[in-house]
């Protein structure tokens, strides 16, 4: 393998100079001893670029073509021959350094690329453009630690240029190796290019959205009659988690709205026209979520403050049925303690009816205050 690429860069070597820069725009500027240094640095660069390459692959027509040679199929889709489409999963800096010396690309974009936690944007630059899109997996009830999120996210980033397409992922869902499999059985699709490859990563990540809703609509009609149940138990914290994972929920769907509206609506060099029309596709499916999200939002939120007044008002009835037999245990105490006084001048005491008389006092009372507290409800 390396023979061939020594082979390859001697035939590109031995290009004129201006034809040179045109193979390698990467290498646009500078002296031709330079070019040929920066060449063979690149060169070298691929094989740590490729450790975290989950799969790569030449495309042509919307064939994949029989290739071993990473450096070759980059040469030969820069010469108009077919596209390159990496796919990296969580990439370290360094090799996002090389990426960026391989394919051209633009340092801040590469920057947004090295963090999970970027914030869905599109950007244009020169010569390829950048889409990143935040990920949602739904975390089954049995894979859940106690307290653990219901939804968690990652991101996938995608470079789209003339002859390229990249997707950087980060976190152990969305994969996209059986996206691949799927373009490459529909050739008609993948002849369109990188920008076909980018409309089926952004409905993938957008198709993955909706089964997270689905799921979390399940869980919620699920907390909804728990709370509202008779006798049901209102959990505070199992709400308060859904809620905050909507929140984050809202926070991954909202921002994306804008550039795919963008992808739709507005003509790219780089996106083609009939490729367009699918993005409107995506963007209404992802109104769709944000509209769902944004209903589960409230909705928990008035779950959680009926839960909340729930809980008040149990205790508040509790509260009163305390106090209702502590006043009905006051009465016997009370007259208990008065006759424990040991007055020498209680006639009743010396009565033969003293005692049962007392005893019939204290049932009437306690009799008429039970009815009474019942009456009202506090019983």
């Amino acid at each position: 393998m390396a023979r061939t690429n020594r082979t390859g860069l001697a035939r590109s070597l031995a290009l004129p100079r201006t034809q040179l820069r045109n193979v390698y725009p990467a290498l646009r500027y500078g002296p031709l001893d330079v070019l040929k240094q920066r060449l063979d640095t690149e060169t070298d660069n691929t094989a740590g670029l490729l450790e975290a390459a989950v799969d790569w692959g030449l495309y042509r027509d919307g064939h994949r073509m029989p290739s071993t040679d990473f450096h070759h199929a980059v040469e030969t889709a820069r010469e108009g021959a077919g596209f390159v489409w990496l796919g990296l999963h969580e990439p370290s800096p360094e090799q996002l350094e090389q990426l960026g010396e391989v394919f051209s690309l633009h340092p801040l974009a590469l920057e947004d690329a090295a963090s999970a936690r970027q914030r869905p944007k599109l950007e244009r630059h020169e010569n390829d453009m950048f889409l990143a899109m935040r990920t949602l997996a739904y975390v089954d009830s049995v894979d859940r630690d106690a307290g653990g999120d219901v939804v968690e996210t990652g991101a996938v980033m995608v470079f789209v240029g003339e002859w390229f397409v990249i997707t950087v992922r980060h976190g152990k869902h969305t994969a996209l190796a059986s996206l691949r499999r799927r373009m490459e059985e529909d050739t008609e699709q993948l002849s369109g290019g990188p920008s076909a490859v980018l409309h089926a990563v952004a409905d993938k990540v957008v198709d993955d959205y909706l089964a997270v809703v689905d799921s979390v609509q399940q869980d919620l009609e699920e907390i909804e009659s728990t709370v509202f149940a008779p006798r049901g138990n209102t959990d505070i914290e199992r709400i308060y988690q859904l809620k905050r994972d909507v929140i984050e929920m809202k926070r991954t769907v909202q921002p994306l709205t804008g550039p795919l509206r963008e992808l739709s609506e507005r003509p790219r060099r780089l996106i083609h026209a009939e490729i367009r029309e699918y993005f409107r596709d995506v963007s209404d499916h992802l109104s769709r979520v944000h509209e769902q999200v944004a209903g589960f939002d409230e909705l928990l939120t008035s779950i959680l403050q009926a839960g909340l007044a729930r809980v008040s008002i149990a205790e508040n009835e509790d509260m009163r049925k305390i106090s209702a037999w502590v006043a009905i245990a006051a009465v016997p105490t009370m007259i208990a303690g008065i006759y424990g006084m040991n007055f020498d001048h209680m006639w009743e005491l010396r009565q033969p009816w003293g005692y049962p008389a007392v005893l019939c006092l204290m049932a009437t009372i306690c009799a008429g205050l039970f009815r009474g507290f019942k009456r009202n409800g506090w019983l």
